[in-house]
């Protein structure tokens, strides 16, 4: 399934989202698998959450069925008994590999509001003249450092005065991005970082930021979604 975080419920953080997807499934009567085991639970994976407070038009999961069910119904189903913002899109049926093989890369779009659009044209400039851009972040196991340009396989800057999210008086800079799947993964912050390190960019508000798709890499850069392999499914049954 392709679901997404729209407006407000962007900083649904993905505890949270799992909660209100484990509502709606009972909600709207889906015949669940669950695991074995004392404790089971319902057969639902998870592919490469975007971060708390970030939009997205592309999220993924998988869930695992008792019986086959209409793609089509459930998905409206689902759609429906969750909240507004928590959007499901799309629902195939699972027939190849899982989702975490399909996933290589993602693209982003990152509004940075009062920041004039040729300041950060010549910061995209630098970055991607470095040979690699440190910076650090805090990850589960703690402290660390790694390389943001080597994971960056496209960044655009489209000047545009005027977004969906800003005034049309307000400047705003639109960073389109493309980063690979690496370890540790690269966000679009640890981008936004390295543009400070090599270029001393520093937007003076928080930029917006929207994942618009993720999924397999071709050779020219271009990011096909990990359903389309599915989609010749009319079913969706236990797996």
């Amino acid at each position: 399934m392709r679901y997404a975080k729209r407006g407000p419920l962007r900083f649904t953080s993905h505890r949270d989202f799992a909660r209100a997807f484990e509502r709606a499934l009972r909600r709207a009567g889906v015949p669940m698998a669950f695991s074995q085991g004392f404790t089971p639970h319902p057969k639902i994976s998870y592919a490469s959450a975007a971060p708390t407070g970030v939009a997205s038009e592309a999220e993924y999961l998988e869930i695992g069925l008792r019986e086959p069910v209409d793609p089509a119904q459930l998905r409206e189903a689902l759609d429906t008994a969750l909240s507004p913002g928590l959007d499901v899109l799309d629902a195939v049926v699972a027939t190849g590999s899982g989702l975490s093989d399909r996933i290589q890369a993602s693209h982003w779009r990152i509004e940075l509001p009062q920041v004039d659009p040729e300041i950060v044209a010549k910061a995209v400039t630098t970055f991607l003249a470095a040979d690699e851009v440190l910076v650090e972040r805090m990850t589960k196991q703690g402290r660390r450092t790694f390389d943001a340009r080597a994971a960056v396989v496209g960044i655009d800057v489209i000047t545009s005065s005027a977004t969906p999210s800003v005034a049309p008086a307000v400047p705003c800079a639109i960073l389109e991005l493309v980063v690979r799947q690496v370890t540790p993964s690269v966000r679009p912050d640890d981008v936004l970082s390295g543009l400070r390190v090599v270029a001393g960019l520093e937007p003076p508000v928080a930029p917006k930021v929207t994942r618009l798709a993720q999924g397999t890499l071709t050779a020219q850069g271009a990011i096909v979604d990990p359903l389309d392999a599915d989609r010749d499914g009319a079913t969706i049954g236990g797996r």
